[in-house]
Formats: structure tokens, sequence, C-alpha cells
């Protein structure tokens, strides 16, 4: 995503529990760059031992306790942020330059971007600029497997950091790392050492929407046959009339957006330069119209992780309805093709 003028970005980080986000915020945190961020800490249970290792941000920081931030403190996130936006405005010593949320290991980063997306007076102060995902090298796998909820933070991440390098062993990091872009491919992943972090690689306003994201992807990549997700590329030689997709993909989101857990992309709408779409499961992005192209690649690029849904159904959906907007055809009659 990008930096919007008089707006707030809000950072999401999410993981497993023990994964290491705690240990990751700690460090960038630590950075004088940092120091204007706001903190909002939900933990799992009556008592977050977590909120007490953030360090000099104490003031800033709001322990959200008693249940999962994406099932029922959503209202707490709502009154959190309002608080925290009243707070900025009332006084220059509570100057603010972003918020981040740190989750519970339980939580779906996508209804805490739907909390923000919904809300008028919040989407009209903050936007979401990230969703950082910390993945434990040595368990990361397991949880894959094991863990629903760790398949969704990847899905609904724009990084992915991985955690516990010096324990895992090469064939671990490497198959982990395939699996991460078998799901989401593409996520910005980040194989580093917490102390060799810097705090702009996981929390940068300025996100690059350019097309290295698309470049290892082949026409599909798909994960191993027994699972159900898998992530489909679309790339579109002639420029895309944005009405009418946006009409389709609202469509397709509302049949389907359970099973379409992530799509990305970049649209030639015939300008100068694309839209940059950006969604999670039902929820999409307020598009970004760019002034100009990141690279001379200007062909349209759509990005689709999927569960139980084929490429060829997205394919026939796409033509069907373009099918039906050239005859004249009514909005139900499309509707019941989907």
């Amino acid at each position: 995503m990008f930096s919007q003028e008089n707006k707030y970005p809000i950072f999401v980080v999410t993981g497993c529990l023990g994964s290491g986000k705690t240990t990751m915020l700690s460090k960038i945190l630590s950075e004088e760059k940092m120091r204007n961020s706001a903190v909002l800490v939900n933990e799992f249970g009556s008592v977050g031992l977590d909120h007490h290792l953030l360090r000099n941000v104490e003031e800033k920081t709001v322990l959200m306790s008693g249940g999962c931030i994406c099932c029922s403190t959503r209202e707490d996130l709502e009154e959190e942020l309002t608080k925290l936006l009243n707070e900025a405005d009332a006084s220059e010593s509570k100057k603010m330059d972003r918020v981040i949320i740190e989750t519970t290991g339980l939580a779906d980063p996508a209804p805490i971007v739907f909390t923000v997306l919904k809300n008028p007076l919040l989407k009209h102060h903050f936007y979401v600029a990230g969703v950082v995902t910390v993945v434990d090298a040595v368990n990361g796998l397991l949880q894959l497997e094991k863990q629903e909820e760790s398949v969704k933070q990847i899905t609904g991440a724009d990084k992915v950091v991985l955690s516990k390098l010096d324990l895992a062993s090469r064939e671990q990091i490497d198959g982990l790392k395939q699996r991460i872009l078998d799901i989401n491919p593409t996520v910005d992943l980040i194989v580093s050492p917490f102390e060799k972090l810097d705090a702009v690689q996981i929390i940068n306003e300025e996100r690059n929407e350019g097309l290295a994201d698309y470049k290892h992807l082949n026409e599909t990549s798909v994960m191993a046959q027994e699972n159900p997700i898998h992530s489909v590329s679309l790339t579109f030689d002639k420029a895309i009339n944005w009405s009418a997709f946006g009409l389709w993909l609202s469509m397709l989101l509302y049949a389907r957006g359970e099973d379409i857990l992530r799509v990305k992309g970049l649209i030639d709408v015939g300008q100068e330069g694309p839209v940059v779409l950006n969604g999670v499961q039902h929820i999409i992005h307020p598009p970004q119209h760019l002034s100009e192209w990141p690279s001379s690649d200007t062909r349209s690029h759509l990005i689709f992780i999927m569960r139980n849904v084929e490429k060829q159904e997205i394919i026939y959906s796409l033509e069907t309805f373009q099918n039906f907007i050239g005859s004249g055809a009514s909005m139900l009659e499309y509707a019941n093709q989907l």
C-alpha cells in the first residue's frame, strides 16, 4: 500500500504463538525513527505478559485483553484507535506517526483490516499500510500443516519475517521459504536475524508496488495436490475497463469471498499509470491510481490465492461477464452463473 496524505498508517503484526512477534517489535521499536509509534497489544487471556516487553512506548501502548482481536474485540480496536486519534489531535506531546497492532497468535488479520475500512471515522484518518507476519523457522512447516490461522496469516501478509533462524537447519529454512511462496507468491520474504533487521524493512509507509513480485511466477503455481489452497497468476495484454472489472470483482467476491483468500495486482486501465489492487477475502482496500508504471512492463497482472476454486473458474467467470455485458443481459442472470 501507499502513504496517504493526512492519514496515519496502521501496520498489523501477526504470527503464531511463540513465533517471535514481540521480540522483533522490541528490537525495531528501540530505533529512534520509531519513537512516535503508537502500539496496540492484543493478548489472548486476561493478562498479557508481552505488554511489559515493549520498551520506550509504554505511554502509547494499550493492552486489549479478554479475547482475540479479530473475533471478539473489534469494538475495542475501534475505541482504542479513536482514543489515540483524539490524543494526537489534542496534544503536541502525543505526536503519533504510525500505529502498530500486535495481534494474538490466534488472529486472522483480515477482520482487523475490515474494522479499519468499515468505520467511517477510522478510514478517514487511518489506512492499513501493511500486514507483517512472523513465522517460526523451526516449527513453521508444522504450523502451516496443522493450524488454519497460520495459512490465513500468510495469505493476508504483505511481508513475512522468518524467526529463530539460528535454531533451524538449512533444509528447514529452504522448505519453509518455498511453502510460504507457494501460498502467497507476491509476499516480501525477509530472511535475516532479528539483530540485523532495520525498522524500515518491516515498518515502511512507502511500500514499493513494483512488478518484482510477479517475476518468479509461472502461469499457475500450485501447492501439494492434497492441499486445496493454490495461487494463480493472470496477465492481460490489453487495457481493462475499470468500471466493468470492478463490478465483476465485487460480484465474484460476494459469491466466493471466503474461498478467494487474496487478490493482488497492477491493472492497466488505459491511463498513464496502473491501478494497484489489494484485497483479502471479501475486503478490498481502496484502489490506488499511480501516475506512472513502476517498470517497463505495462501489462495487467493479477494474482489470486484461492481455496477450492480452480483457475478455469476465474477465467470462465470473467469471460462470461464480458459476454453478458456485451449482450446487455441483466446482472441477475450473470450472478446465477457464479
